[in-house]
C-alpha cells in the first residue's frame, strides 16, 4: 500500500468529519516529500513512519495553501480544519518517535510557509518543503539554518538563497 493510501486509511479510521471528505488518491501521485525525509539516516529507525508523518503534515499545508491530494471539499472551514488536523497528526506521530529536532524543523516549515504566503511568496513554499524534508532526514546544514533566518527576517535575497539551497546539486 502506498504512503498516501496508508494516510488515507488513517484518516478514514478517525471517522467524521474528514472520512466523508476523503478522495481517491490520484493515479501517479507519489509521496515525494515524505520519501525524501525517509531516505535519510535520521529516519533510518522507522522510514515508513517518517514518510507517513511528513506526508500528513505536507497534506495539511496543501489544504491550507494549494491543491490537496486526499481531501475533497468546497467548504473552506472543513479544509482549514482538515489542514490543522493533518498538521497535528504528523507532529503527534513525530513526537511519539522522540524526534524533537524534526518537530522543530517541520514547525518551522509550517510557520515559514505562512509567512511566505502572507508576503506573496507562496510558490517558494515548495522549495521550503524540499529543504525541510531533507533536514528531517539528513539533518540541517549551517546553510539551511541561515536560509531559514533570512526567510524569517524578510530579507530580499531569502527566496533566492532558498532556491540555491534546493538546487539538485545542493540536495545531493
Amino acid at each position: 500500500m502506498s504512503t498516501l493510501e496508508r494516510l488515507r486509511t488513517v484518516l478514514r479510521e478517525e471517522g467524521e468529519p474528514l472520512a466523508g471528505a476523503l478522495a481517491t488518491v490520484p493515479a501517479g501521485v507519489k509521496a515525494e516529500i515524505g520519501a525524501l525525509a525517509a531516505s535519510g539516516p535520521r529516519a533510518s529507525g522507522d522510514p515508513d513512519e517518517y514518510e507517513l508523518l511528513v506526508e500528513a503534515i505536507y497534506e495539511g499545508y496543501l489544504l491550507h495553501y494549494a491543491t490537496p491530494r486526499l481531501i475533497e471539499t468546497e467548504d473552506p472551514n472543513l479544509a482549514l480544519l482538515a489542514g490543522d488536523r493533518l498538521y497535528a497528526l504528523g507532529l503527534e506521530r513525530l513526537v511519539a518517535l522522540g524526534d524533537l529536532e524534526a518537530v522543530r524543523e517541520l514547525a518551522d516549515v509550517i510557520m515559514l510557509c505562512a509567512l511566505l504566503s502572507a508576503r506573496g511568496d507562496g510558490p517558494a513554499c515548495e522549495l521550503l518543503w524540499l529543504a525541510g524534508a531533507r533536514a528531517v532526514g539528513f539533518g540541517a546544514s549551517a546553510e539551511h539554518v541561515r536560509v531559514k533566518l533570512l526567510l524569517r527576517s524578510g530579507d530580499a535575497g531569502a527566496v533566492a538563497a532558498l532556491a540555491a539551497l534546493t538546487e539538485p546539486r545542493a540536495l545531493a
